[in-house]
Order: structure tokens, then C-alpha cells, then sequence
């Protein structure tokens, strides 16, 4: 009997690899609005449009329910989730007080040298391109990447593995990262200006830290996820400009009337 030819869609590593691929780009597609809030996800359409088997796609289901793109249905199967402006207000709220005590704690406790090092190395970088009068998409890009990383060093000074649990949690939750609501000031009058504000807020932070302020510290850090605040009411109430990048998943949000 002749062997079956091997499905292109069932990797060697046994799916993972295609599960990792179908969970990013399901991804892309909520965020897109090409699968709009309140869709049902039929596990068999999505299968065929991602040329893949449905055992990766379950997985990728699961996954993005776990980050909260997505939420289970009763009878079974997915559907896109959609949030009310207060819901991502209050996840803001809750990494500002999480990084707050990370903040207090990694001042009272001593951060090590080299993670303080290594976060004074990420600010240096970002006031590089804030030298520049503006930031082309490349350079927002590089801010992007390094204001992630400050913000992730910040929870390492702490040293708190229960902590840096629940803070991974909490920054997962959609439109909750650091860099979550950053895009929306990209190509405004203004961005500039507001990314020095951020930056500013990081160096003092580090300032607080290494003198041991945790106090200063806390309440430095919670007024800086304030800033994200701002920007979520700009992408909901603001009045959009030609240049203005629009906000991936803005449209699962649902504004206060």
C-alpha cells in the first residue's frame, strides 16, 4: 500500500512551531478588525484560511483567551472579545500600581548593579533618538522596543518572581503594555514632547531607585502610567489627523457615550 504524503500543515516538532504561526496571526487579524468584536471563530474557516490543521488552531484559541483577545462560549468555540473603555482604563490602572510597587520595592530592597546598569544603557539609547527634532517609523520602532525593555528591567530590580507573575499577567491584557497606547502619539503635533514627559519620568524613577526613595519611586511610576490614560481618551475622543497611525484593536473598544 502506497504511504500517505505528509500534510504540509504537521510539522516535525509536532505542531508547535504552526501553533505559535496561527496564534500570531489570529492576532493580527482581531487587531486588523478583519475578524470584528463580537465574531464567532469557526475553528474549521480558520483552519483552511491559515493552511493549517485544527489541532495548532485550538491551541492559538486558547492562548488568545488566556491574553483576553478572545472569550469562550457557552455551547463552545470563541468569539472576539470587546471592551469597555473603563475595562482597559482599569488594566492601565492596575500595571501603573503593580510598577509602582515594583518601583517601592526595588528602592527599599537595593536593585542590583548590573540590571541598574543595564537600565541606565536602555535610557541612554532612548534620549538618542530623542535628540532628533522627529521620529521617523524606524526610529518610534526603536522607542518602542527599548521603552519595553526599560519597563521589563524595572520589574526585574524588584526581584520578586511572584510579583513579575502577576505583572507579565497584567501587561498581557489588551491595550495594557507599556508601549500599549505609545502608537497613538506617533506623527501628532505633540509626540515629541510626550515621549520626553515619559522619558523624564523613567530617569527620575531611577533616580528614586538608586537612592534608595521608594516612596518617590511608588508614586513616580503611577503617575506615569498616566500618561497611557491620556492617550487611550486621544484614540477614543480625540480628533484624528491625516497623519496619525490608527490604533490597532481601537475598534474592539467600546466608548462611554
Amino acid at each position: 500500500m502506497k504511504a500517505a504524503a505528509a500534510s504540509p500543515a504537521e510539522p516535525a516538532d509536532g505542531g508547535g512551531s504552526q501553533a505559535v504561526k496561527a496564534q500570531l496571526r489570529l492576532r493580527e487579524m482581531i487587531l486588523a478588525g478583519e475578524l470584528p468584536g463580537g465574531a464567532r471563530i469557526a475553528e474549521v474557516a480558520i483552519s483552511e484560511q491559515l493552511g493549517v490543521s485544527r489541532t495548532p488552531v485550538r491551541s492559538a484559541l486558547m492562548r488568545l483567551e488566556q491574553e483576553g483577545l478572545l472569550e469562550a462560549l457557552p455551547n463552545g468555540g470563541y468569539a472576539v472579545r470587546t471592551f469597555s473603555e473603563r475595562d482597559v482604563a482599569d488594566a492601565i490602572e492596575l500595571r501603573g500600581t503593580l510598577e509602582g510597587l515594583v518601583a517601592r520595592l526595588a528602592a527599599e530592597r537595593g536593585a542590583a548593579p548590573v540590571v541598574l546598569r543595564e537600565a541606565r544603557a536602555c535610557l541612554a539609547r532612548i534620549d538618542e533618538l530623542l535628540r532628533e527634532p522627529a521620529l521617523d517609523d524606524a526610529a518610534f520602532s526603536r522607542y518602542v522596543t527599548h521603552n519595553e525593555k526599560f519597563h521589563s528591567l524595572l520589574c526585574e530590580m524588584a526581584a520578586s518572581p511572584v510579583i513579575a507573575q502577576q505583572l507579565e499577567r497584567v501587561v498581557n491584557l489588551p491595550f495594557a503594555s507599556p508601549s500599549g497606547f505609545v502608537i497613538v502619539q506617533a506623527n501628532s503635533p505633540a509626540a515629541r514632547d510626550m515621549l520626553v514627559i515619559a522619558q523624564d519620568q523613567h530617569l527620575q524613577v531611577l533616580d528614586a531607585i538608586e537612592a534608595g526613595e521608594g516612596s518617590r519611586a511608588e508614586a513616580l511610576m503611577r503617575e506615569h502610567s498616566r500618561i497611557a490614560r491620556r492617550n487611550l481618551r486621544e484614540a477614543l475622543h480625540g480628533a484624528p489627523t491625516a497623519e496619525q497611525r490608527p490604533l490597532p484593536g481601537v475598534q474592539l473598544i467600546r466608548r462611554r457615550g
